[in-house]
Order: C-alpha cells, then sequence, then structure tokens
C-alpha cells in the first residue's frame, strides 16, 4: 500500500497427516524468518524428519540450515519453476491461509498480533476440526495408477495422525495422545469454527484500527 509492504504469511503442511501451521512475519528476511520458522516446527505434535520449501532465498540459506542441522531435520527444496513439487502446500494457501486471513493489506508491525490468532485459534481449527480429502491410489483397467478421493477418507488432520500405525512413536517427547485428545474433545467442529471466525473479527478490527492510528 502506497509502495509499503505488508506482512507474509508462511503456510508449513504436514505431507503424511496435513497437519498446517500458518504463521506471518513482518519481512521475508532471515532475521524475521527463522525465529518464527522454528516455534512453526516446534508447534507439529510430532517429530519432523524432513523440511521441504520451495526455491527462495529466505528458505535457502546458511542461517536456516544451521537451524534444520541443530534439530536433525533434513532439507530439499523445489526445482526452479515447477510448483508442483510443493503441490500440497500450494494447494492450501488459497483455501486455507487466503480464504481465513484475506488479500488485503495488512501493516508489517501487525505480524506479532496475527501470530496469536494463528496459534490461538486458527491452527488449532484447522488441525482438530477442519476435515481434508486423503489420496487413496487405485489401478485402472490400463495399468496406471489413478488419485482417488473418497468420502470414508475425510477426516481431520488429528484424525489421519491418530489412524497412523504406531503413531504414538512418532510424537515429540513432551507430547501424547491424551493431550491431544482433550485439546480435540473441548469443542465441536462448529464452535471451534464459531470461535476462530469470531476471533477472527475481533483480529481485524484491531487491525482496521491500528492501521487508522498510522495512516
Amino acid at each position: 500500500m502506497n509502495g509499503g509492504k505488508g506482512v507474509y504469511h508462511i503456510n508449513a503442511v504436514d505431507e503424511v497427516t496435513q497437519w498446517e501451521i500458518v504463521a506471518s512475519v513482518e519481512k521475508i528476511s532471515e532475521a524475521y524468518l527463522v525465529p518464527v520458522l522454528e516455534t512453526m516446527l516446534l508447534q507439529f505434535p510430532f517429530i519432523t524428519r524432513g523440511f521441504h520449501s520451495d526455491n527462495g532465498s529466505e528458505f535457502v540459506n546458511r542461517t536456516v540450515a544451521r537451524l534444520l542441522n541443530k534439530m536433525l531435520i533434513r532439507f530439499t527444496k523445489s526445482r526452479p519453476r515447477h510448483s508442483n513439487d510443493n503441490g500440497l502446500v500450494e494447494s492450501k494457501n488459497g483455501p486455507v491461509v487466503r480464504k481465513n486471513l484475506g488479500y488485503a493489506y495488512i501493516p508489517q508491525s501487525c505480524a506479532e498480533l496475527i501470530n496469536g490468532f494463528n496459534r490461538d485459534f486458527f491452527n488449532p481449527y484447522i488441525n482438530f476440526h477442519r476435515p481434508c480429502f486423503f489420496p487413496v491410489p487405485v489401478i485402472d483397467s490400463k495399468g496406471k495408477i489413478k488419485k482417488t478421493y473418497p468420502y470414508q477418507e475425510v477426516m481431520t488432520p488429528y484424525g489421519k495422525l491418530k489412524s497412523l500405525t504406531q503413531a504414538e512413536n512418532c510424537l515429540r517427547p513432551s507430547v501424547t495422545f491424551e493431550k491431544l485428545e482433550t485439546i480435540a474433545n473441548q469443542m465441536s467442529d462448529n464452535q471451534s469454527a464459531e470461535r476462530m471466525v469470531n476471533a477472527r473479527s475481533n483480529l481485524f478490527g484491531q487491525i482496521s484500527r491500528f492501521a487508522g492510528r498510522v495512516a
């Protein structure tokens, strides 16, 4: 707006469970991104083995490499001009991030305010209460593998995590299914959605008032 850039939304999605963590940063630079990236990785309830990003220099640099090495996470990146290499997270940007956080300009200084909303309302909603389609590969009459999305495989990321064999062995040391189940059962899916929408309205009200003061 008027030559000034707004906040940047960072979206991380697990390729197996579709567990999703959304965060925001003031600027796309190592100084702003690395602390938020570390916080995002720690919000996943299971141990992270690999980290795959697009080809942007904000991810492909020595600072991020040191962070991932410290956390024993293997790093891979997409090929230039091959958006399908990161297809799952790309498919979430529109219907999840932009649908709920919009396209309107948000001042960069509101990033911390948005992250509070993401952590307390948005991320719990999309992981414990928002259902996702999961692909089931089927071999057709020509011997080709085709992905289908049957309704019986629709579940939340938390539901998918629970359905995995020996899933408890994948959890972070401080996380148990008892704790996750408590979070999941605090409210119904509709109640969680309503709570998230109300919190989002309050968030954008605060952003609007802040933008009015600094305009």
